[in-house]
């Protein structure tokens, strides 16, 4: 069954338009942006806080409490490692919002009114700069605190900050201007905010009001309004049902998750199923919301089942979606490492109460056991209603190299290029003019005292740094496209110079002459 939302709560940010835009003033004022922070903490503080030990940030923070960047480092101390503060450091940082501002947004809470007395954030609130298909953003945004500044387990209806996923997610995504986009699990609204970037209009949709309180406030400290971005409380696609988006994104709660005493669900990861049932619903069902030609992405985990390749059970999902699907399959973890993963996520180590551990462990692996489960999927989803007919892309493949990220324009290009190769017969392929895509190098390897290649690879700099094998025809080819001859004219000229028939060449170079255009490492000419 849909989960329901969740009822409003007092203890998340609050939007009062005036004391926002002294905030956002203040944060300016301060220097608090990412670079800024980086600077600040140095390299061995800033590396150990990516790895959760907060004690060289701390102090290399103190270090400058009375100095130049004494605003910054409270900013740091208050909101990144959820230390306490004193209040006249305090009101230097919020020299206009003041501590009695951001306490009435709901962003510190204070022990006294006297300046030694202290303050204390009880959100966590960060600057945020980051790259997708449309270009750079830098904001700030607030979440809840976490484990390493609370020191405690999460709570269940933990508000999460921007983490791996999110950051691939929106990096991932499309980026041309769309009409309606839909964030559909919008958290903190991190993906709205992305989307409001190159849309007419937003919709955020969660279960849980403390996410859309976040959200709200987010929006507002970047400049977002309701006018642009509209948050709606409900579960998966019941709150548009009936409307139709030109995009759809979603960083659902997608872990898979024991349904078993003892074992907390988290608002921000899980979506009340069994399995992998929240994944496939909204791959088969995501249709429904879509325009015709519009585009779905999201992340998700599935269940490999036990003799099976894990993209048969997700193929059945894009059969059954009766949609354009495109799956890359980025890590494959065995249950055992999966479930390690998600319990210390929640705040649980065998430190720190071995019994509890190990209880919920026994847990998530009878669970997988259940069902036969013998490895976990996660990747990335791309989902297209077709303008007319039935679907015509079907990929799933496995790429857990390198991504050169951001990878929007890319999947775009290639989601082109596919329709432009389905609509295109070998007759119409032989007249179009190809170049040769500026990231593309070629490999040569030789045999020793050999005089000719033995192995020729075509490399792809940029997007999923794709490798295709190149015998001699196709290497000659794709070393001779500059756009100023015809395909065909390329083939007549490769056959010549082999002196093979032309229609030889042609068998053996088109087919994965039409790869390389779908995959980006060739460009049609216009």
């Amino acid at each position: 069954m849909p989960r329901a939302a969740t009822h409003p709560s007092t203890d998340a940010p609050r939007t009062e338009p005036a004391l926002l835009d002294a905030l956002r003033a203040d944060l300016t004022g301060a220097g608090y942006t990412v670079p800024a922070v980086e600077d600040l903490l140095g390299p061995l503080a800033s590396a150990a806080l990516h790895r959760e030990e907060p004690l060289p940030a701390l102090r290399a923070t103190a270090r400058v409490m009375a100095g130049r960047d004494a605003r910054l480092a409270a900013l740091v101390r208050l909101f990144v490692l959820g230390a306490e503060v004193p209040r006249e450091a305090v009101e230097q940082a919020f020299a206009r919002s003041g501590v009695d501002g951001a306490v009435r947004l709901g962003l510190v809470e204070a022990a006294g009114s006297q300046g030694n007395d202290v303050v204390r954030a009880v959100v966590d609130l960060r600057p945020y700069e980051a790259a997708d298909a449309a270009g750079t953003v830098d904001w700030w945004l607030a979440s809840d605190l976490g484990e390493l500044a609370t020191g405690r387990a999460l709570r269940t209806d933990h508000v999460l900050g921007v983490g791996g996923a999110s950051t691939t997610l929106a990096q991932v995504t499309v980026r041309d201007r769309r009409d309606r986009v839909l964030d559909l699990g919008t958290g903190c609204g991190i993906q709205a905010l992305h989307a409001s970037r190159h849309s007419r209009a937003v919709t955020g949709t969660d279960i849980s009001a403390r996410a859309l309180a976040f959200a709200r406030f987010n929006a507002a400290l970047a400049g977002v309004g309701p006018d642009r971005l509209e948050l709606r409380a409900g579960s998966m696609l019941e709150p548009v049902a009936g409307e139709r988006f030109d995009l759809v994104v979603s960083n659902p709660p997608f872990v898979i998750t024991p349904r078993a005493a003892g074992v907390p669900e988290y608002d921000y990861r899980d979506g009340g199923r069994a399995g992998d049932a929240i994944v496939r619903e909204l791959v088969t069902g995501v249709g429904a919301v879509l325009e015709p030609g519009g585009v779905a992405q999201l992340l998700g985990n599935w269940e490999v089942r036990s003799g099976e390749a894990w993209h048969e059970r997700v193929g059945e999902w894009l059969d059954a979606a009766g949609l354009d699907g495109w799956v890359i399959q980025r890590e494959l973890q065995d249950p055992a490492e999966y479930a390690e993963t998600w319990i210390r996520d929640g705040g649980s180590t065998p430190d720190r109460d071995r019994a509890a551990w190990a209880a919920q462990y026994a847990a998530w692996l009878d669970d997988f056991a259940s069902r036969d489960v013998a490895g976990i999927g996660f990747g990335i989803i791309t989902l297209r209603r077709p303008l007319a007919g039935p679907p015509t892309l079907r990929r799933l493949e496995e790429q857990t190299g390198a991504l050169h990220q951001p990878l929007g324009a890319h999947l775009a290009a290639n989601l082109a290029a596919h329709d432009w190769l389905e609509s295109t017969d070998d007759a119409a392929l032989a007249a179009a003019h190809l170049t040769v895509a500026g990231d593309v190098t070629e490999e040569r390897y030789f045999t020793p005292g050999s005089a000719d290649p033995s192995v020729v690879l075509v490399r792809q700099g940029g997007g999923l740094g794709r490798a295709v094998q190149a015998g001699t025809a196709l290497a000659g080819f794709v070393g001779a496209c500059d756009g100023e001859l015809a395909v065909g004219q390329l083939v007549g000229g490769i056959a010549a110079l082999l002196g093979v028939a032309a229609d030889d060449v042609a068998a053996d170079v088109l087919p994965s002459l039409r790869g390389l255009v779908r995959d980006g490492l060739l460009l049609v000419t216009p």
